[in-house]
């Protein structure tokens, strides 16, 4: 069993990417364009605003108006950061098994600081979490192991006692480079880069309610 569950936030403990391409489609319409489908959108929602901005306004760093439509989806999606975000089916049974055996469970997220603990607040988690962990709470962002080992000291856990739980390659990463065991969920955004088998993971689970079977809670 082990001593600690940490969750990455967007794709794996909630599913934010409603409300995220909402923040995308206000821009489209600043703009004259047609909002684009969400489903189109989901799977560019781990990476970020960088991901958003590539997927729905075919926009990069470097490009002109970058810095601006960038601060301006922030400004939208902080406006209405929980309107439709909802935690993900299963999270909640593997939390309750998690605290009924007295084991620690956190967020370990890329997601600024200013947005992680508003959205957890809203959600009703925030106080819940023994520890949260935001994309600029250390010194580097995943897929650097830094936010794993301060999680780690927060906690007082050693790593190898510890289960990282992700829906991207760098979850995956940064959990192995830490130390910790991890989980690579199916039902996340996973992106479109390589498929999720070649990731890595220590386990993949297609449902979030597998997670306490993998952490030994059953």
């Amino acid at each position: 069993m082990f001593d600690a569950v940490l969750f990455d936030l967007d794709g794996t403990f909630a599913d934010t990417a409603p409300d995220l391409a909402a923040a995308l489609n206000r821009l489209r319409a600043d703009l004259g364009l047609d909002p684009v489908p969400p489903a189109r959108l989901r799977p560019h929602t781990s990476h970020g605003v960088r991901g958003m901005l590539a997927a729905g306004l075919d926009m990069r760093p470097g490009d002109a108006l970058y810095g601006e439509f960038h601060e301006r989806f922030l400004r939208y999606y902080s406006a209405d950061i929980c309107v439709h975000t909802t935690i993900f089916a299963g999270i909640d049974e593997v939390l309750d098994v998690c605290e009924q055996r007295g084991a620690a469970w956190g967020i370990v997220t890329n997601k600024a600081q200013r947005f992680t603990l508003p959205l957890l607040h809203q959600l009703g988690y925030a106080r819940r979490a023994a520890c949260v962990v935001s994309g600029d709470s250390a010194r580097r962002a995943k897929p650097a192991p830094q936010p794993m080992q301060l999680a780690c000291r927060l906690l007082a856990a050693d790593a190898a006692r510890c289960l990282y739980v992700g829906d991207d390659v760098r979850d995956i990463q940064a959990g192995r480079a830490a130390g910790m065991a991890t989980v690579a969920v199916r039902y996340g955004y996973l992106g479109d880069g390589e498929p999720i088998e070649a990731w890595g993971a220590d386990h993949l689970v297609a449902r979030a309610q597998d997670i306490a079977a993998v952490a030994g809670f059953d």
